[in-house]
């Protein structure tokens, strides 16, 4: 259940949220204006001018799990934020977790930037490996992978 520490927080931030809007396939907009960055993802790129293949289904598949909706946040508190001052962290809507579901659904590339995510990085990897085998979302339909 998403109330499970409800009103709490990390020392990186809140570890429920409210989302204002998914900004793309691995980043939303909660409210208040602050911005969260999905760890160990990368979709293909839909902002600044790009349309990647598989990119819009990433957004769309984002936007169906968390737009509007409070999720949860958990993070490696070993990094807070990126070079662009994002949250990073892990997300869940319900009993989904989204990072690893975009990456099983073949709309993501695994991105393991040190330290973030080191404890879950094999488990992404693994679920990555499955969806190119089985040639699932944008491993079956890209060429080239552009998040590779």
């Amino acid at each position: 259940m998403l109330c499970a520490g409800c009103g709490t927080k990390s020392i990186c931030g809140p570890t429920v949220a409210r989302v204002d809007r998914a900004v793309d396939g691995d980043t939303v907009e909660l409210a208040g204006g602050e911005r969260v960055r999905y760890l160990l993802v990368d979709t293909p790129e839909t902002t600044q001018g790009k349309n990647e293949c598989y990119g819009a289904e990433a957004v769309a598949f984002n936007k169906s799990q968390v737009e509007g909706l409070d999720i949860g946040l958990t993070y490696d508190e070993a990094e807070c934020r990126d070079r662009f001052g994002r949250l990073l962290a892990f997300v869940t809507a319900g009993r989904t977790d989204v990072n690893l579901e975009l990456v099983k659904r073949g709309l993501a590339c695994v991105l393991y930037i040190a330290p973030g995510g080191k404890d879950r990085r094999e488990e992404f990897e693994t679920a990555a490996s499955i969806a190119k085998t089985d040639r699932t979302g944008l491993w079956g339909a890209c060429n080239p992978v552009t998040c590779e």
